[in-house]
C-alpha cells in the first residue's frame, strides 16, 4: 500500500509519485503535505536530505497553471541546489508540461532573459534574481507560491536583505513556505513579518547516533595530508566527502591527493558553473571516489552512497558540522565521520563538543604512516609586482649591461661611477670634457658674464626682485577647489 494516498494529493500527482518509486513518505512529507495542499503557509524544520523538495514541489505542481506567467518562485542559496530543485520539480510535473527554469549567476544572463518570458516556475538564487528585477526582465505580479529552501543557509550567506526585497515585490495574496534544517531567530522574524498564520512542522533534526560512528585523530599540522592519504587507502569506503573551510585549502588537498595517486576531484565557489556541474555529475556517477569540497556541498545537494565524511578542517560554526556529517548514514544506512585535528582546530572542535553533548566522538591513536609527497599551491591573488615574477627586479640589467647579482666590479672592468679615487678615468662627454670637469649647477661664477640673457640684452640677474617695495604680503595657504562642488575640497554640500 502506498501511504501517499492519505496526504490529499490529486490523482495525477499521486500517480507520478508512485511512478518515481516513492511509497512511504518521510516525516516532513507526512506532516507538511496536507497543509501545503490546503494552501496554508508552512515553516518546516528538518534535516538535509529528508525530502523537503517533494513536499513543497507537490503544492507547486498542483496549483500552477500552464501558460499564465510566473506563478511559483523558489529561492535557493546555491547554484547547485537551484539546479537540483528544478530537476526534482520537473520529475513531479511529468505530463503537465510546465515550463520550469533555474536562474543563477556564473552563466550568461541573455538566455535566461529569453526563457523567462515563457516560464511558469522559477528556481533562483537571490543575487541573480535581483539583477532580473532591476532589468525588468521578470514579472512576479502573478506569483501564487513563494518558497525559501534552506532558508538558514541563505541568511548565513548574507542574503537576508536581498530576500526581503524579493518578498516585497511578490503579491501579498500568496502561499509562503520556509524550509530549513534549523529555525533561527532571523527566520522567525521573517516569518512573523511575511507569513500568514503559518503551520510549524518539526521533525527529528539529527542523524541517528547508532548508525553513525564519529572518531578523531589529533596530529601535527604537517602530518594531516599523510594521515588523510593513509586512511583513504586503508578504509573500506564507497564514496567519500572531504570537507575544508576555504577554497585555497580545498585546492591544496585535492592537488596533494592526486600527487599521491588518490582519485579526487574538487568543488568550491571559485569554479565556473559548468565545472561545478560536471564535477558533481562525475562524483554521483562514481567516476571519482573522493570529493574535496567546501560547505557548498554540505547543504541540500542530493549525493547518494556516501559512506565516509572526512573533516580536514573543523568548521567555526558547530551547525555546519552537523550539516557535514548529515551527508552520510542516510536512509537507515551506516556511516563514519573522521575528524583530522591539529592545534588550530581545537577551539572549533571544543565548541562542537559543548554544543552537542549527545555526540560520542571517539579519540583514536594516530597510526604509523609514511610521509606523503606534498606540493604547494600558488596563491590565486595578485602579487605586489602586478603579475611579474618575484625576481623581476633582480633580473633587470644594470646600466653598464651587466646582469644584477653578478657581484662587485673588478679593477680591470673600469671605474665605478661613485668611486672618488678614480674620477680622473671617468667616462667623457661627447665634447671630450670629463664629467668631473663640468661646473656645478649652482656655481655663482655662471651668473656674472656668461649668464642667460633676455631678449633686450639684460641679464636675468639684473632684474629686480618680485617684492622690492616691501615684505611679501601673506594671503593665506593656497586652497584647491573642486569645480563640481563649487567650494573648497572637503566641504561637501548637503
Amino acid at each position: 500500500m502506498n501511504l501517499f494516498e492519505n496526504l490529499g494529493l490529486s490523482r495525477e500527482l499521486f500517480e507520478v509519485i508512485e511512478r518515481l518509486g516513492f511509497t512511504k513518505p518521510t516525516q516532513i512529507q507526512e506532516r507538511s503535505i496536507p497543509h501545503i495542499m490546503k494552501g496554508r503557509d508552512v515553516i518546516g524544520e528538518s534535516e538535509t536530505g529528508s525530502g523537503k523538495t517533494l513536499a513543497f514541489g507537490s503544492g507547486i505542481v498542483d496549483k500552477v497553471v500552464p501558460g499564465k506567467g510566473v506563478q511559483a518562485l523558489v529561492l535557493s542559496p546555491t547554484r547547485e541546489l537551484a539546479e537540483q530543485v528544478k530537476e526534482s520539480i520537473k520529475q513531479l510535473s511529468h505530463g503537465k508540461h510546465l515550463r520550469i527554469m533555474s536562474v543563477y549567476g556564473g552563466v550568461s544572463i541573455n538566455p535566461q532573459i529569453h526563457d523567462l518570458t515563457n516560464a511558469e516556475v522559477v528556481v533562483a538564487t537571490p543575487g541573480r534574481l535581483l539583477d532580473h528585477l532591476n532589468r525588468r526582465t521578470i514579472d512576479l505580479s502573478r506569483v501564487k507560491i513563494l518558497v525559501l529552501d534552506e532558508a538558514d543557509r541563505m541568511l548565513d550567506m548574507g542574503f537576508i536583505d536581498d530576500v526581503e526585497k524579493i518578498i516585497r515585490v511578490c503579491p501579498k495574496q500568496r502561499q509562503t513556505m520556509f524550509f530549513s534544517a534549523t529555525i533561527s531567530y532571523e527566520i522567525k522574524r521573517l516569518a512573523d513579518r511575511y507569513l500568514n498564520n503559518p503551520i510549524e512542522v518539526l521533525t527529528n533534526k539529527y542523524v541517528d547516533p547508532s548508525k553513525l560512528k564519529q572518531v578523531y585523530y589529533d596530529v601535527s599540522k604537517n602530518m594531516k595530508i599523510s594521515v588523510l592519504v593513509h586512511l583513504l587507502r586503508e578504509e573500506d569506503t564507497d564514496l567519500v566527502l572531504v570537507f575544508c573551510n576555504t577554497r585555497r585549502t580545498t585546492d591544496f588537498v585535492v592537488k596533494n591527493l592526486r600527487t599521491n595517486k588518490v582519485n579526487a576531484i574538487a568543488i568550491h565557489g571559485g569554479l565556473s558553473q559548468n565545472k561545478r556541474t560536471s564535477t558533481l555529475k562525475s562524483f554521483n556517477d562514481a567516476k571519482a571516489e573522493v570529493l574535496v569540497c567546501t560547505d557548498v556541498a554540505a547543504r541540500g545537494l542530493h549525493i547518494e552512497n556516501v559512506s565516509h565524511v572526512y573533516n580536514y578542517e573543523i568548521p567555526k560554526d558547530s551547525k555546519d558540522y552537523v550539516h557535514r556529517i548529515g551527508r552520510t548514514a542516510r536512509a537507515g544506512e551506516s556511516g563514519k565521520v573522521i575528524n583530522i585535528l591539529c592545534d588550530l582546530d581545537h577551539d572549533n572542535f571544543g565548541r562542537i563538543q559543548r554544543d552537542y553533548r549527545n555526540f560520542e566522538i571517539e579519540n583514536l591513536d594516530t597510526p604509523r604512516v609514511e610521509q606523503a609527497t606534498t606540493v604547494r599551491v600558488e596563491s590565486r591573488g595578485r602579487s605586489n609586482n602586478r603579475g611579474r615574477p618575484n625576481t623581476w627586479r633582480r633580473s633587470a640589467p644594470r646600466r653598464d649591461g651587466r646582469p644584477r647579482g653578478s657581484g662587485p666590479r673588478r679593477d680591470n672592468e673600469g671605474p665605478r661611477r661613485h668611486d672618488n679615487q678614480r674620477r680622473s678615468d671617468a667616462p667623457r662627454r661627447h665634447d671630450g670634457q670629463r664629467r668631473t670637469d663640468s661646473p656645478k649647477r649652482h656655481d655663482s661664477s655662471r651668473r656674472t658674464d656668461d649668464g642667460p640673457k633676455r631678449d633686450d640684452g639684460s641679464k636675468r640677474s639684473d632684474s629686480p626682485k618680485r617684492n622690492d617695495s616691501g615684505p611679501r604680503k601673506f594671503h593665506g595657504p593656497k586652497r584647491r577647489y573642486d569645480n563640481r562642488r563649487k567650494g573648497p575640497r572637503g566641504n561637501f554640500r548637503r
